[in-house]
């Protein structure tokens, strides 16, 4: 008879990013389960060695069956539902649905549908959003059929301090002040994910927010405390790095979102980099030869480098290669101002008025 598990005093923290990326991979040949005690993932490797996979098995099925739940596998149904939600509900553009339409219903259609949306990224923001939210239903509806008790930490406004004495302490009655005021937010948290609203987000009435600058503020991820893993799970444990939704991809075939970058064919994304790194290249090389030609000229002041820097820039065209070095010389000629002391042809020459009067005078005489 196996010994009883401890209680956790609060709703287990969960991190979501790591479920919906847990989520997203179980297939057929991946299994990711749940640990209700603690709420950590355990992913059965099967890289793994022979010996640690059968005591794996073992745990999870014979030993302690009911401390593990499995998480539910990606079906290709599912697939094609979450790829024609996105296209029906978000996609306006009439010949961009046709294509991605086509694209759902021909073969290897989820790593096509990625890598069309990754081509055209006024389509990429707003399906990344979609399928957040529609995988932040799909967990929460999972672990509420698993009566499972739980915040996610993404959610949470609590300091990194804070976060990380919850869990530490998760099992101890007696905690500080801090510990038990957090505690009861926990609580009161845990209740909106399982009311109506958590599965069907309703848009906020009445007038709009005020428009304020966003700030960027960097992710609070805390460190990953259990206490309770045994000895057999420990090499299985599943804790990737994820710090936002956008770093989990869709695709079966590629783990990180950078590694389904790196091997997208054509992508807009990767023309648009090297054409700024080109152009960038080029008015960097531009400068230092403004700063050259103001030493030798005498040119000082920031206006007249700019002013250089525009002239030239409007003679670069953004799908050339190289840039002759003639027409640079002939475009900073023209742009530097002229020696002082030395008028033009022109202004010396006298108008036709200056020479009219000079005749009156004569004629006067």
């Amino acid at each position: 008879m196996s010994k009883p598990y401890p209680q956790a005093q609060n709703p287990l923290l969960l991190r979501f990013h790591r479920l919906m990326d847990a989520f997203a991979k179980s297939d057929d040949e991946r299994d990711f389960y749940l640990d209700k005690v603690e709420g950590f993932l355990v992913f059965a490797d099967l890289d793994k060695g022979e010996k640690e996979l059968e005591e794996l098995e073992k745990e999870l099925h014979q030993d302690h069956p009911e401390r593990y739940c499995l998480i539910p596998k990606m079906t290709f149904y599912e697939t094609k539902k979450f790829m024609e939600g996105f296209v029906n509900e978000k996609v306006y553009d009439i010949d961009t649905k046709e294509k991605l339409l086509d694209i759902i219903q021909a073969k290897e259609a989820r790593e096509n549908f990625l890598e069309f949306i990754y081509d055209h990224l006024t389509e990429l923001e707003k399906w990344q959003q979609y399928y957040q939210e529609r995988s932040r239903i799909r967990i929460i509806e999972w672990l509420r059929s698993q009566s499972i008790q739980f915040v996610f930490e993404e959610d949470l406004d609590l300091t990194k301090n804070i976060l990380e004495k919850i869990k530490k302490h998760l099992f101890d009655a007696k905690v500080s002040k801090d510990v038990a005021g957090a505690r009861e937010m926990l609580q009161a948290k845990a209740k909106t994910y399982y009311s109506n609203e958590a599965l069907n987000p309703r848009p906020k009435r009445g007038r709009p927010p005020k428009q304020v600058v966003k700030v960027e503020i960097e992710p609070q991820v805390t460190v990953d405390m259990y206490t309770t893993v045994p000895t057999t799970v420990r090499h299985f444990l599943y804790l990737p790095d994820i710090t936002s939704a956008s770093s989990v991809t869709f695709s079966a075939r590629y783990d990180t979102e950078a590694q389904l970058l790196a091997n997208l064919r054509g992508s807009s994304r990767v023309k648009v980099d090297a054409k700024l790194q080109a152009l960038s290249e080029r008015l960097e090389s531009l400068r230092h030869l403004s700063s050259r030609l103001t030493d030798i000229q005498g040119v000082t002041g920031i206006e007249k480098e700019e002013e250089l820097i525009r002239s030239v820039s409007k003679r670069v065209h953004s799908d050339e290669e190289e840039v002759p070095s003639q027409r640079v010389l002939g475009v900073v000629k023209e742009a530097l101002p002229g020696k002082k002391g030395k008028a033009s042809a022109e202004e010396k020459k006298p108008s036709v008025k200056t020479v009219t009067q000079i005749q009156r005078k004569k004629n006067k005489k």
